[in-house]
């Protein structure tokens, strides 16, 4: 039997154990840290991340608010994007604590049938022979496999063992907050993203009458007193004020930097790195747990193709990948840029605001539901 070791067991890292164990493939799953774990992390699953659990059987365990689109609001300008249909249906995203994802999918990985998963498990070192990568060092022990799946987040530790990062030209910071509404409140069914001076609010919509609050700022920027500063935008934001009125802090303010990384190469011989620790743009258009899930169900069909030892097809399941995420971090690109120049956002979403079609098109690139340059939604 092949096997396959996994460094991370968070969202990318165990629903790959669970694929590749539903498939007969024998895995092991290594996760440094004891779940249930808060994560600063914006919590808004997109639709196409949706879609994977829901073909894994894992959409109900997982749960979540649903939301139908993303608001954006500049000033008193608002526009908003609803995702469009996905195979006649109505496509929605879901907000859920990550503590509450992280540990419904590792749990899920644990009861599945080929897979050796453990928490609080380090991940020391790769074991490497004749120039290719054969096995990982966990906790002093070498464990050996025909792959090493390097799924260990933003900051992988094993990324940077293979020298794959790469500088990064602006460094931002997040910030969040968890709330529980007052009872009269309603959850409403959309993200909505309040574009500020210099920073972004990120309202997601949680189960049990809870909301997120996030918000992203430019690393120079960030003020010397976070939690007042933070406080400052939530009730500069008329419509997020009256939300959060009688409203209750359920968690401190947390925050991590940075939001995004760059990695030269997404493999080599006998690795692939998968999720975030192969690059991630930025939290703006708000995939990243979405990709994750995308990239993991990806990998999971060229293994089972190929299969191991996977060095003839790595090259081409990076292509792949990096064409199926092609079109989403353009338009990352694009609302970076937008953010900073906020003169120019405002024209824009004016514009917006008279062409429903194209908000609704662009929701859906971010939502993962439709390439960037295919035609407009008929409705």
């Amino acid at each position: 039997m092949s096997r396959a070791l996994i460094a991370g067991g968070g969202v990318c890292g165990a629903s790959l154990a669970i694929l590749l164990g539903r498939q007969g493939i024998e895995v092991e799953l290594f996760e440094r840290r004891q779940f249930p774990h808060e994560k600063p992390c914006g919590e808004g699953l997109m639709p196409a991340g949706v879609a994977v659990l829901e073909r894994m059987g894992l959409a109900e365990a997982v749960g979540g608010a649903p939301f139908r689109s993303i608001r954006y609001h500049l000033g008193d300008v608002m526009v908003e994007g609803r995702f469009p249909s996905r195979e006649g249906q109505s496509a929605t995203g879901r907000g859920q604590r990550r503590l509450r994802i992280d540990e419904a999918l590792f749990r899920a990985a644990t009861r599945t049938s080929g897979v050796t998963a453990r928490m609080g498990a380090n991940v020391e070192s790769l074991l490497t022979e004749n120039g290719r990568i054969t096995g990982l060092v966990v906790d002093g022990n070498a464990r050996r496999g025909d792959l090493v799946v390097a799924a260990d987040g933003l900051n992988s530790p094993i990324r940077k063992s293979l020298g794959f990062d790469q500088p990064l030209r602006k460094r931002r910071f997040g910030l969040r907050a968890h709330f529980r509404l007052a009872k009269s409140s309603e959850q409403p069914p959309w993200v909505d993203v309040f574009v500020g001076r210099g920073h972004e609010l990120y309202v997601t919509p949680l189960p049990d009458g809870e909301m997120l609050v996030a918000a992203l700022v430019e690393q120079g920027a960030m003020p010397s007193t976070p939690a007042s500063e933070f406080s400052r935008w939530c009730r500069a934001e008329k419509e997020l004020s009256v939300r959060l009125d009688g409203a209750e802090q359920i968690t401190e303010l947390a925050g991590c930097s940075p939001l995004s990384a760059r990695s030269r190469r997404g493999y080599a011989p006998g690795i692939v790195l998968l999720g975030d620790a192969a690059g991630f743009v930025d939290p703006i258009t708000g995939g990243g747990m979405s990709q994750a899930l995308v990239s993991a169900e990806l990998l999971s069909r060229y293994i089972m193709r190929g299969m191991i030892p996977a060095d003839p097809w790595l090259a081409e399941f990076d292509r792949e990948r990096r064409r199926t995420l092609r079109d989403y971090r353009l338009l990352t690109g694009a609302m970076l840029w937008l953010a900073g120049h906020p003169l120019v956002a405002a024209g824009t979403l004016r514009a917006m605001r008279s062409a429903p079609k194209l908000c609704s098109h662009l929701a859906g690139v971010s939502g993962d539901l439709r390439p960037l340059w295919s035609g407009l939604p008929a409705s």
